[in-house]
């Protein structure tokens, strides 16, 4: 099936994008629904055969560009940084919701151009949903064979927050910070659909305290919720740039609805 962009003047890049989401798509359900073998990388996280081929399916599609692709997949020679315009993907965000069967798995395709996201796309293979934003067009949700535009909530006060974590990753220090915050909220939710979550106003924060994110964990995410109205920085409130040297975001990552941003951040310095 192929899906028109919601957007007036979408980019040249924008439905090689959507394909290579939606091929990705079919390629990872035909394997989830079967047996399959887990194996551990050299850091020990999970990988399948559903993480090398939705890369495949995606490279061959987006290679079509011309463009250099970053992929969690793929070793990082370097070259792209000489390169003001890259692709960053991640074939499939949230192995370890793949792997345990939550359904809350993602395929993730951005594009990069002077180190800002200009194109990002969240695809959720169990429900269809498809996630798009493009710089300056707006964030969109695609569903139910139709487009729907994404806005953040209006949530300004932290105690009414509903905040999203990592199902796997959590560690005591985030939620012992979620505690000092005063947010009664909390769910748990696998790979990008935390700040799918925040996008669709139905949650206000995530964070990680974790120096072992990665860009391409955040690429799409990052173009999706500053479209949607909401903000994404580190959690010392560094605006966050892409295709650098390092891939490793450092200092974490805090993403909400915009208005309960600096709060965090001024409450995260304190503990210093």
């Amino acid at each position: 099936m192929s899906i028109k962009p919601p957007f007036t003047n979408p980019l040249n890049e924008t439905a090689l994008a959507i394909d290579a989401a939606m091929r990705a798509n079919k390629v990872v359900m035909e394997i989830y629904v079967q047996d399959f073998a887990i194996e551990r990388k050299d850091d020990d996280s999970p990988i399948t055969k559903a993480d090398l081929q939705s890369n495949q399916v995606i490279k061959e599609i987006l290679s079509s560009s011309g463009l250099p692709i970053l992929s969690e997949e793929d070793e990082d020679d370097k070259s792209r940084v000489k390169h003001e315009k890259i692709w960053v993907v991640d074939p499939l965000d949230g192995t370890s919701d793949f792997v345990n069967k939550t359904g809350e798995f993602t395929i993730m395709i951005a594009l990069v151009e002077k180190k800002k996201p200009i194109l990002g796309i969240i695809s959720r293979p169990t429900t269809n949903m498809l996630f798009l934003a493009q710089r300056g067009s707006g964030a969109f949700v695609f569903e139910k064979e139709s487009w729907k535009k994404l806005i953040v909530s209006k949530t300004s006060e932290l105690k009414k927050c509903n905040a999203v974590g990592s199902r796997f990753h959590l560690t005591e220090a985030e939620k012992e910070f979620f505690k000092s915050l005063g947010v009664e909220s909390f769910a748990s939710r696998g790979s990008s659909l935390k700040v799918a979550e925040i996008c669709m106003g139905m949650a206000d924060i995530y964070l990680t305290t974790s120096n072992k994110i990665k860009q391409w964990d955040t690429c799409a995410s990052y173009c999706l919720v500053t479209e949607s109205g909401g903000k994404m920085t580190d959690m010392c409130g560094n605006d966050i740039l892409y295709n650098t040297e390092r891939l490793n975001h450092e200092n974490g990552l805090l993403v909400t609805n915009g208005l309960v941003h600096d709060q965090i951040i001024k409450k995260y310095q304190s503990l210093d």
